[in-house]
């Protein structure tokens, strides 16, 4: 990682946005010899989720998701961008916490080790101010990464310059556990199936288990929980990957034992012969292990009632809560009518747009999506033609999705919808045929371990394609 020559002709980019893509987008600028400016408001305004003016803080789970290259998408785009020489990625392989078959962080940790390298390299210069209008004309090439917490004043420049009104969902945050404060007598360490992952050992999560009286007592409370009021924003839609855990429960009583609280592949330690009802897990938050989230209980709750409803939970009677859940506002652009396929605006060539104010959704799709807007600025600054990566790619499946894809609308046919995507294989175009074929002596060959050697076959295949490109690159 280290930095190139400081002796640069070129102008420099402007990259507006000192987030997870927004930092890596001025990572790669600047490791090809660019300059950047890298303007970033937090330090002179903050945000409603944010707490520090550290860059790439994570406000949501510290979580990257799966770290599986072989048959996870997660995971295969978390290799790509190693392979890319990823900033993001770099530093959360530093500062990893046991998380079972997911690369998890320290959230400080990372943050501050990210705002070390982008401020340590002699291309990147941070300039702490917000920008309330689109990039002025001499800045001829820029990127907005701004993310889902875009600011009112450069979110309506940003509209009224696309004719496109742009589109918003409700994120949600969730509560942070002080280890000390939870009853161990009633939880006990395990990962789901026991499954090791980086940095792990297999006993990455603290489970508590309720049984059928506790959790039907428990989805009682959620659904008559004080929740927030939308207010003005009434109707926007919530997106499904990051449900509140009260929404869920509305949707059905046994929705949550079939999503963050089911009770599979766990034991619980106390009682091996019981097997629980359901099963919440908190996954570590932090390097020193004092503090834990809760996976999957994202909330809408007011601060009050999610105290109450939580301490419900067995073993945490006691829960003494670092950080609350909270709720915030996410906003999007329609990418595929705005943006052409180097994320450039169509109807301002040299201006891009990365992360999740694309449409994309998580913390490292948004990172890759930074990272492809600042390796196709860079190239456009040299005068070369930016290359596209192949959409047998993660990367390149996640940015066609961005560029082109789309559903059609049963309310409306004929018309486009656009909705916020994480990486997964129905992204990536389908094998070759007769590339699936049943391994020499397996009798029964259908199900799902057909789809595991598809995905392995489609993770092999993407990795090998993402190898080519960068070194065509």
């Amino acid at each position: 990682m280290e930095p190139p020559m400081t002796n640069s002709t070129f102008s420099p980019i402007h990259i507006i946005g000192g987030g997870l893509a927004g930092s890596e987008a001025a990572w790669q600028v600047a490791q090809s010899g660019v300059p950047v400016m890298l303007h970033e408001m937090r330090g002179v305004r903050g945000t409603d989720a944010h707490k520090t003016d550290g860059l790439a803080e994570l406000v949501c789970s510290n979580s990257f998701r799966s770290d599986d290259a072989t048959s996870n998408a997660v995971g295969v785009i978390h290799a790509e961008m190693r392979l890319a020489g990823s900033l993001i990625m770099a530093c959360a392989d530093r500062h990893q916490v046991p998380a079972g078959g997911a690369l998890a962080v320290d959230r400080d940790g990372f943050s501050e080790a990210v705002t070390a390298e982008i401020q340590r390299h002699p291309l990147i210069t941070v300039v702490r101010e917000e920008v309330t209008a689109l990039p002025p004309e001499d800045w001829d090439l820029a990127i907005i990464a701004t993310g889902p917490l875009t600011s009112p004043a450069l979110a309506e420049a940003i509209r009224e310059r696309t004719g496109k009104d742009a589109l918003a969902f409700f994120d949600a945050i969730a509560p942070i556990v002080h280890t000390d404060s939870i009853n161990m007598d009633i939880c006990w360490y395990q990962s789901r199936y026991d499954k090791v992952g980086p940095g792990g050992t297999g006993k990455d999560y603290i489970n508590c288990p309720l049984d059928e009286a506790q959790y039907n007592a428990f989805i009682d409370a959620l659904i008559a929980g004080d929740a927030v009021g939308f207010k003005e924003w009434e109707g926007t839609p919530y997106f499904d990957g990051c449900l509140p855990i009260e929404v869920m429960a509305e949707r059905g009583r046994e929705t949550l034992r079939h999503g963050p609280m089911k009770p599979m592949g766990l034991t619980n330690a106390h009682n091996p012969t019981v097997k629980p009802y359901a099963v919440v897990q908190l996954r570590q938050d932090n390097a020193l292990g004092t503090l834990y989230n809760m996976v999957g209980f994202q909330t809408k709750l007011r601060y009050g009632a999610q105290a109450e409803i939580f301490r419900m939970i067995p073993g945490l009677e006691n829960a003494e809560f670092a950080r609350l859940g909270g709720l915030h506002r996410n906003t999007y652009i329609h990418s595929p009518t705005l943006l052409d396929q180097s994320l450039q605006l169509k109807a301002r060539p040299g201006l891009r747009f990365a992360g999740q104010i694309t449409g994309c959704e998580g913390y490292v799709e948004s990172a890759s999506i930074g990272l492809l807007a600042g390796r196709f600025a860079a190239a456009q600054r040299k005068g070369e033609t930016p290359s596209i990566p192949p959409a047998t790619t993660a990367l390149g499946s996640l940015l066609n999705h961005i560029t082109g894809g789309h559903i059609v609308s049963d309310e409306e046919p004929g018309k486009r919808s656009f909705q916020p995507m994480n990486i997964n294989f129905g992204l990536f175009p389908e094998l070759e045929p007769g590339s699936i074929v049943k391994p020499e002596g397996v009798k029964r060959f259908r199900g799902k371990d057909k789809t595991i050697m598809k995905r392995q076959l489609i993770a092999a295949r993407a990795l090998e394609h993402c190898k080519t490109w960068l070194g065509a690159a």
